[in-house]
C-alpha cells in the first residue's frame, strides 16, 4: 500500500473515531475508493489505524487518567467492567463478525441504526429530569453497547454514548465514560494484532512500515481534533448533524446497492 493512501485512511481513522459515524465503516468506504491494497491484512492496518487514535485519548484525557488512579479508582473499576463485554465477544465472536460485516455489504443499515441511535439519545438527554451515578450496572449496559459496535457501520462512541443517556447518565459523563472506554478496548486489539503479527510475518508482509507509521501519525493528530470537536459538541447538544450526515450516507449507499 502507497503511503499516501495510508495517510489518508489515517486521517478518515482519526477524524472519524470520536465522532458518532463509525470509524471501521468509513473505512472500509475510504479502502473502496482508493483501492488500497492491503493482501489480507485489513484487520491489521485498521488496529494499528486505531493505535493513533489511542494516542490522541491518553494525550487528551492524561490529566483525568492521572487524577483517576490517585482520587477516583473506583471509576477505573467501572471501566474494567465495562470492558468485559467486548473482550467477550473479541474472543468468541471476533472471527464470525469479521465474515458477516467486514466486507461491508450492510454498512448502510448500520448507519442509519447510528443515526437513529443519535436522534434517541438527544431526544432522551433533553426529557431527561433524573439522572443517575455511574454505577456497575450501567458500566456493564454502556460495555455491551461497546461490544454491538464492533459492527462496522454502528459507531462506538455514538452507541455507547446513547447507552450512557438511555442508563441516566449526564450526557458529559456518559461522553467522558465512552471515551476513556476506548482505551483499553483498543489496547488490547493493538497487543493482539502485534502478537499475531510477531509470530507470522506474513500476515502484514504486505504493508509497508513507512505506511503504518504514516497512518498511525495521522490517525492520531486528527483523532486529537475530533476529539476535541465531539466534546464541544455533546456539551452544546448538538449530535443531530451527524444524525443527518449518517442518514444521507445510509440513503446514498442502500441507492448504490439498489441499482448497482
Amino acid at each position: 500500500m502507497e503511503v499516501w493512501k495510508a495517510a489518508v485512511l489515517g486521517i478518515v481513522q482519526g477524524i472519524t473515531e470520536f465522532l458518532p459515524v463509525s470509524s471501521s465503516g468509513h473505512l472500509i468506504l475510504f479502502e473502496r475508493m482508493l483501492g488500497a491494497e492491503t493482501g489480507g491484512a485489513d484487520m491489521f492496518l485498521g488496529i494499528m489505524l486505531h493505535a493513533g487514535t489511542l494516542i490522541a485519548v491518553l494525550f487528551a484525557y492524561a490529566p483525568r487518567l492521572r487524577e483517576m488512579l490517585k482520587h477516583d479508582r473506583k471509576k477505573i473499576l467501572y471501566l474494567i467492567f465495562g470492558t468485559i463485554p467486548a473482550a467477550l465477544v473479541g474472543v468468541f465472536l471476533g472471527d464470525t463478525v469479521d465474515r458477516l460485516f467486514f466486507g461491508g455489504d450492510w454498512l448502510w443499515l448500520f448507519f442509519a441504526l447510528t443515526a437513529l441511535l443519535l436522534l434517541l439519545c438527544e431526544r432522551r438527554a433533553k426529557r431527561a429530569r433524573v439522572l443517575r451515578p455511574l454505577s456497575v450496572k450501567n458500566s456493564l449496559a454502556v460495555g455491551c453497547a461497546q461490544a454491538l459496535a464492533v459492527i462496522p457501520g454502528l459507531s462506538r462512541s455514538g452507541t455507547t454514548l446513547a447507552a450512557g443517556v438511555f442508563c441516566g447518565l449526564e450526557r458529559e459523563e456518559a461522553a467522558d465514560f465512552s471515551f476513556l472506554l476506548s482505551i483499553p478496548v483498543i489496547t488490547g486489539a493493538v497487543l493482539v494484532e502485534c502478537w499475531k503479527a510477531f509470530t507470522n510475518t506474513g500476515y502484514v508482509s504486505s504493508i509497508l512500515w513507512q505506511s503504518l507509521l504514516a497512518g498511525t501519525l495521522c490517525a492520531a493528530v486528527f483523532g486529537f481534533l475530533s476529539l476535541r470537536l465531539i466534546l464541544r459538541s455533546v456539551k452544546k447538544g448538538k449530535l443531530y448533524p451527524f444524525a443527518v450526515y449518517l442518514i444521507l450516507l445510509a440513503a446514498a449507499l442502500a441507492a448504490i446497492g439498489f441499482f448497482c
